[in-house]
């Protein structure tokens, strides 16, 4: 059985239906916590707290999504705006100092992130296309396999062979990619 769709799972979750929310769970957590946890850089404490925060909001507000395929951007929007609530809660000052320890290394990632992006933009298409759907769509090889029709094992080999050819692209420019997909730093 293929996963269910952002859709089908809004749909389901506002039919009561208990497995499709722990699902919708299980889906988006790590993306909120990195919302909060890297992207805003909360302490352990506070990301937890905006993360009960978030899951608790979209649950008693799921009926307010006006295209049940827009989750995703949905909840990332929720998140950031708690975040923002979370680092105001602890004064101005404390907010300030936040702000400036997030702001170097949050360049530097954006610098590899466009390092990436770039060398990304000099692979074939069959390349760009397949790491996407992993990294940035974060499908399985099972779905993969289906979608584009080609065996698992195959997939997980070009996914591979275009790591390669990534990693090979970056070496010029003091950036490698991690096996989660992210830019960091050498």
């Amino acid at each position: 059985m293929s996963p269910l769709s952002d859709a089908q799972l809004v749909t389901r979750c506002r039919a009561g239906d208990h497995d499709a929310w722990n699902e919708l769970v299980e889906r988006y957590s790590r993306y909120v916590y990195a919302i909060a946890a890297r992207g805003y850089r909360l302490a352990g404490t506070d990301a937890e707290d905006v993360f009960q925060d978030v899951f608790l909001r979209v649950y008693d507000r799921l009926d307010t999504l006006r295209e049940d395929s827009a989750l995703r951007p949905w909840i990332a929007q929720l998140t950031r705006r708690l975040c923002l609530d979370c680092i105001a809660s602890h004064g101005r000052e404390s907010s300030l100092d936040t702000l400036e320890r997030a702001v170097e290394p949050a360049i530097e990632e954006l610098h590899s992130a466009l390092d990436v992006h770039e060398a990304l933009g000099e692979l074939d298409n069959a390349c760009r296309e397949i790491l996407d759907r992993f990294f940035t769509r974060d499908q399985s090889y099972r779905t993969i396999s289906d979608e584009l029709g080609i065996p698992a094992g195959t997939v997980a080999s070009r996914i591979s062979r275009c790591l390669a050819k990534l990693r090979d692209r970056l070496e010029g420019r003091d950036v490698v990619a991690s096996a989660s997909g992210l830019a960091t730093k050498l």
